[in-house]
């Protein structure tokens, strides 16, 4: 493995890992290993020279964390983020912001995938669209049903964003 690869995952892993973490719905530990497994990938085809080494870390995140959720679907829960582990946010105020990763939580993986990739990771429709292999009218179809499906609880939590 050449030095670049080395030098694009230090430079990058720190927010691959933010978006591998909310794709699992604020699981930390699942968020850790599915970006192993997105990076493994990703360093098996690095000799390719890949022209967008994060859209593929991405992409296989988006597909790592469906493949996961429909996995959590076939067996019991597993444990999930502590409400009281820090995690790092936007919001001030604490207890908006567990309202705001529960609801997130809360969200059909598809949804939460888009959010992610359009709030967090600042990605344009074209480029959410890409990344997870549908239209740009799906992306907008999702991300208007996920921020109104966050509006009505954190409304009903009496939090108005």
């Amino acid at each position: 493995m050449d030095r670049s690869f080395d030098d694009f995952v230090i430079a990058r892993s720190a927010a691959l890992l933010h978006t591998a973490v909310l794709l699992c719905g604020g699981d930390r530990h699942a968020g850790e290993d599915l970006l192993q497994v997105a990076l493994l990938r990703l360093a098996r085809h690095w000799h390719r020279g890949l022209e967008y080494p994060e859209a593929y870390v991405r992409r296989a995140l988006v597909n790592l964390a469906q493949d996961r959720a429909r996995d959590q679907r076939r067996r019991p829960p597993e444990a999930g983020w502590p409400d009281d582990a820090p995690f790092p946010t936007r919001t001030a105020d604490p207890s908006e912001h567990a309202d705001l990763l529960q609801a997130v939580r809360d969200l059909p993986p598809r949804q939460r995938a888009v959010l992610v990739l359009r709030v967090w990771q600042g990605l344009s429709v074209e480029e959410t669209a890409a990344t997870l292999g549908c239209s740009v009218g799906t992306v907008k179809s999702y991300t208007s049903r996920a921020l109104e499906r966050l509006r009505q609880v954190l409304e009903r939590s009496d939090h108005a964003y």
